[in-house]
């Protein structure tokens, strides 16, 4: 599967933005889906996750409560609502998956992720 993540932008301190993306096959409903980001100098981080049928959701804890990961099997689309976005939300994101072969998988994980999609910038002015 291919994966294309876009929507990215500017927006100021307590914004909203949601980014989405786009997947390229039909079997979307197999694979868990995450975002990570990664921020000028730091590495790269895992921010949300959900599970194949999109009950099953993790967040860090830098973002509970305030972002949102869903995901549209019909769509074979992922997205992410961000609210009260916080200058330190800076960063490029990047949405990833893995086939969902067993749920003991931590979703959590970077090193589990073997698909990635090019990252979509998401920049919070202050």
């Amino acid at each position: 599967v291919q994966l294309q993540a876009y929507g990215g932008g500017l927006v100021q301190t307590g914004g909203s933005l949601r980014i989405s993306c786009a997947a390229s096959r039909r079997t979307f409903n197999t694979y868990v889906m995450g975002w990570f980001r990664q921020a000028p100098g730091k590495e790269r981080e895992f921010v949300a996750a959900i599970g194949r049928g999109g009950v099953v959701r993790h967040y860090a804890d830098s973002v509970k409560g305030r972002f949102t990961i869903s995901r549209d099997n019909n769509k074979s689309a992922a997205y992410l609502l961000m609210n009260t976005l916080k200058p330190e939300d800076t960063a490029v994101y990047y949405c990833a998956a893995f086939y969902g072969r067993s749920p003991q998988i931590n979703s959590q994980d970077i090193n589990n992720y073997d698909l990635w999609g090019q990252g979509t910038l998401v920049t919070v002015s202050s």
